[in-house]
């Protein structure tokens, strides 16, 4: 059986082994991470305008699959994108060409976006999805993420952030920035493979909200064939 807390590092070997010992390729994994993240969505009643702050990385990967499941699913959806779209890579790459694709509703924000016009863009939404910076995020939090998160908390909008709030340090529960301690608040965490080491830091309970596990269908064998071998 999976584990039930997993550190950063420790997720990580989940999905590479994933990736390289299965032949389950990462696309797909993805995949699985934003359908599972938009069945929880309904579940809460998701309903209105719902706003998308995607990263350049993976975690913004899934926030492309996310809104695609939304809009199949009849809702409003808008991304804004937080990163050149030309330096996107991999598997993000490829899920934000097919909503581009797909005409979904997208605004890029360059370097140094302005706050008053993300703000103005969250305050349009019902719910938030924070898919803007993931588990490997450590040390000071560079512009404009500082000012994406804060203007993200003062949203009046539900929030539910994927994988782990941003700014959160996935091993300590605390955010990743000493000098400037900001992380989203979330009320939701759709969190992949396992919990992350650091929720069972009593003080992340401000940041994450109610946090649930999404399969994103790594093979349980990977982890009883590792209990056998650890006999």
């Amino acid at each position: 059986m999976i584990s039930d807390v997993m550190s950063r590092d420790e997720v990580r070997d989940v999905d590479r082994r994933a990736i390289e010992d299965f032949g389950l390729p990462g696309v797909v994994l993805m995949e699985n991470a934003g359908r599972g993240c938009v069945d929880w969505l309904e579940e809460l009643g998701v309903s209105g305008r719902v706003v998308i702050c995607a990263g350049r990385g993976n975690n913004g990967g899934d926030g492309f699959v996310i809104a695609r499941h939304l809009e199949n699913r009849g809702h409003d959806v808008r991304v804004l994108l937080f990163a050149d779209p030309d330096g996107l890579r991999g598997d993000a790459r490829i899920n934000y060409q097919v909503i581009v694709r797909a005409h979904t509703s997208i605004r890029v924000f360059g370097d140094l976006p302005s706050t008053t016009e993300i703000e103005t863009e969250l305050a349009a939404a019902d719910w938030i999805v924070d898919a803007l910076l993931g588990n490997g995020t450590r040390g000071s939090l560079r512009e404009p993420f500082p000012a994406i998160i804060d203007s993200i908390n003062r949203a009046p909008a539900r929030t539910m952030a994927i994988d782990l709030p941003s700014g959160l340090d996935c091993d300590t529960g605390l955010p990743v920035d000493v000098d400037n301690p900001i992380a989203v608040h979330a009320d939701f965490t759709a969190t992949f493979v396992a919990r992350k080491l650091g929720f069972e830091n009593s003080a992340s309970k401000a940041f994450t909200g109610d946090v649930r596990v999404i399969d994103i269908g790594v093979p349980q064998s990977m982890f009883t064939d590792d209990l056998k071998q650890s006999r």
